[in-house]
C-alpha cells in the first residue's frame, strides 16, 4: 500500500520538512475482496434464465447455418474480414454501407438511455458482457470451493492440499471457460466448424491462435481476477448513468423509512419503536460488489437486486413484509415515509425524449433498408492529363468508374451520361468505339472497375457538370452519380 505522508515546516526551523504520521493521507488502498454468497429467489432465477439465454446466444450463433447460394459463405452472423463483408442471415452489408453500424449503434446508446431512465442499471445487473461471464465464473468457484463461509475460512487458513487441488481446479476450469469464450468469439470473423479443425489440428493462421489467446486472457483476467474491479474502475459508464437518473427512477433501494431503527432482533421480542432491519449484513454478504446497499444509490451498484433475495430470506423467518430491499424511486420512497400514497411515473419529459430520439432514428434506419439499392455507381476523375484534345477538336476526359453489385447473379449494367449535348462514352478496356452508351458486365456479390473515356465539344465554361447514369436492364433500377467534365 502507498501511502504519502502530509508534510509540515517545523515552527523555527526554516527549510527544514517533518513529517507526523498522524496525517498520514492514504491515496492508495489494498483491493479488498469480495466473497459474493449464495442466494435463492426470484431475483435470482431471473439471472441465472438472462446468463443461459447470453451464453447459448455467443456459443451457438456461429454454428447457425443459412444457404445463401453456391460460392457464399453458409454461416448465419459472420463477419468476413477477407471479403470485406459482414453477413447477419439474409443480410448483407457491405464496407461502403458502415453508416447502418453507425446507426444500430446509435439506437443501442438511446434504448441504452431509455432503460437507464426508466430502470436503472438494468443493463449492467443482467445483460452486460462483464456480469454474465462474472456470474458464470462465481458459479463454477461455487461448485469448486463452496459458499462464501467456506471460501473465507480456507483463505484465511494455511496452506493445505485442499486448499491447494481447490484453487489449481478452479483456476483450470476458469482457464477452459475462458479458452471457450476466446475461440468461440473469433468464430464470428471465420467460419465456425472449418476453423474449429483447423484448431485442433495446429492448422490456424498464427493470427487466429493469438486472438484467441488474446480474449482468453482478457476473460480469465476480467471474469476471473478483476470482478467488480471492472464495473467499478474500468466502465465507464457508472461515471455518467447518474445523467439519465431521476427521483421517479427505479432502482435497488433500501426502504430506510421501514427499516431504522435497525439493530439485532431475538424471537419474540416485540418490534414496537425500532425497524424492520435486523443489521444482518445478509444483504451485503450477497452483493458481488461488496457494497452496504443501506447507505444509498452508489457508484459501484450494478442493479442486480440479489440484496433483494437475501433480505427477503431474512423478512420472511423474521415474519416480517418483504420488500425492505426492493425497486423503487426515490419519490415513492418520500412518499411513502410521509404516509402518502406512491405514484409509478415512467412517461415523463426524459423518457418522452429518448423515446423521440429512438423513433427518429429508428425510423431513418427503416428508411434507409428500404431504399437499399442492389447497385450503386462511384466514379472518380482523372488528375492527370485533366483533359485531351483531340485530332478532331474534341474533348476527352477519363474516369475510372466502380460499381457494386450486391445481388447473387451477374449483371450487365447500361452506362450512360446527362448534361453533355452529343457526349459519348468509351470503355478503355474493351477497344470498341464511343457511343452514347456502354455496357459493364458485373460478377455477382462483387465490384467492378472500369475506365471510362467521355468525348465531347467545347461547349461553354471549361467546367460542366456531367451526370453518370447506371440502369439495369433487367429490373428498370437507375442510379445516378454527378461529376465534372473539364476543358480549357
Amino acid at each position: 500500500m502507498t501511502t504519502l505522508l502530509a508534510q509540515r515546516r517545523a515552527p523555527g526551523k526554516i527549510g527544514k520538512v517533518e513529517t507526523d504520521p498522524a496525517e498520514a493521507v492514504h491515496f492508495f488502498a489494498d483491493r479488498v475482496r469480495v466473497y459474493p454468497k449464495a442466494v435463492h429467489g426470484p431475483v435470482r432465477r431471473v439471472k441465472w434464465a438472462v446468463l443461459i439465454f447470453c451464453l447459448t446466444v455467443y456459443y451457438v450463433l456461429p454454428w447457425i447455418r443459412w444457404d445463401r447460394g453456391p460460392g457464399e459463405p453458409d454461416q448465419a452472423v459472420l463477419l468476413d474480414v477477407a471479403a470485406r463483408r459482414f453477413f447477419f442471415f439474409d443480410l448483407e452489408i457491405w464496407p461502403q454501407e458502415i453508416y447502418y453500424l453507425t446507426g444500430l449503434l446509435i439506437v443501442a446508446a438511446v434504448a441504452l438511455f431509455l432503460v437507464t431512465s426508466i430502470a436503472g442499471r438494468l443493463w449492467c445487473g443482467y445483460a452486460c458482457p462483464q456480469t454474465v461471464w462474472t456470474d458464470l465464473f462465481m458459479w463454477v468457484e461455487r461448485l469448486i470451493e463452496g459458499d462464501r463461509g467456506a471460501r473465507l475460512r480456507r483463505d484465511a487458513g494455511p496452506l493445505t492440499f485442499d486448499k491447494i487441488w481447490r484453487k489449481v481446479a478452479k483456476h483450470s476450469a476458469w482457464l477452459v471457460v475462458a479458452a471457450a469464450t476466446g475461440g468461440v468469439w473469433i468464430m464470428y470473423y471465420v467460419d465456425a466448424p472449418t476453423l474449429a479443425v483447423e484448431f485442433v489440428r495446429g492448422e490456424a493462421s498464427t493470427a487466429e491462435y493469438t486472438f484467441a489467446g488474446l480474449f482468453t486472457a482478457t476473460t480469465y483476467l476480467l471474469a476471473g481476477w478483476a470482478r467488480e474491479q471492472v464495473c467499478t474502475y474500468m466502465c465507464p459508464w457508472p461515471r455518467f448513468q447518474s445523467a439519465m437518473f431521476d427521483d421517479q427512477t427505479i432502482t435497488v433501494t433500501y426502504q430506510a423509512w421501514r427499516g431504522e431503527q435497525r439493530g439485532p432482533h431475538k424471537a419474540g421480542q416485540d418490534w414496537t419503536g425500532r425497524g424492520d432491519c435486523i443489521d444482518c449484513g445478509q444483504c451485503i454478504a450477497a452483493c458481488p460488489t461488496g457494497i452496504d446497499i443501506r447507505d444509498g444509490v452508489q457508484l459501484e451498484c450494478i442493479g442486480c437486486g440479489l440484496c433483494v433475495d437475501a433480505c427477503n430470506e431474512i423478512m420472511h423467518r423474521v415474519d416480517r413484509p418483504k420488500g425492505l430491499i426492493t425497486w423503487d424511486s426515490l419519490a415513492n420512497q418520500t412518499a411513502r415515509a410521509q404516509g402518502l400514497v406512491p405514484r409509478l411515473r415512467l412517461i415523463r419529459p426524459r423518457s418522452l425524449i429518448y423515446l423521440g430520439l429512438l423513433g427518429v432514428v429508428g425510423v431513418a434506419m427503416i428508411g434507409a433498408f428500404a431504399a437499399r439499392a442492389d447497385f450503386s455507381i462511384s466514379v472518380q476523375r482523372d488528375r492527370a492529363p485533366l483533359f485531351v484534345r483531340l485530332s478532331d477538336g474534341s474533348l476527352r476526359n477519363g474516369y475510372t468508374i466502380k460499381i457494386v453489385n450486391k445481388t447473387r447473379v451477374a449483371h450487365d449494367f447500361a452506362l450512360g451520361s446527362e448534361g453533355l449535348d452529343g457526349a459519348t462514352i468509351q470503355v478503355a478496356e474493351t477497344g470498341d468505339a464511343p457511343a452514347a452508351d456502354a455496357v459493364l458486365p458485373v460478377k455477382p456479390d462483387s465490384v467492378g472497375t472500369f475506365r471510362v473515356l467521355v468525348h465531347a465539344g467545347e461547349q461553354g465554361p471549361s467546367s460542366r457538370p456531367i451526370i453518370f447514369t447506371l440502369n439495369d436492364p433487367v429490373t428498370g433500377e437507375k442510379t445516378t452519380y454527378r461529376s465534372v467534365f473539364l476543358a480549357p
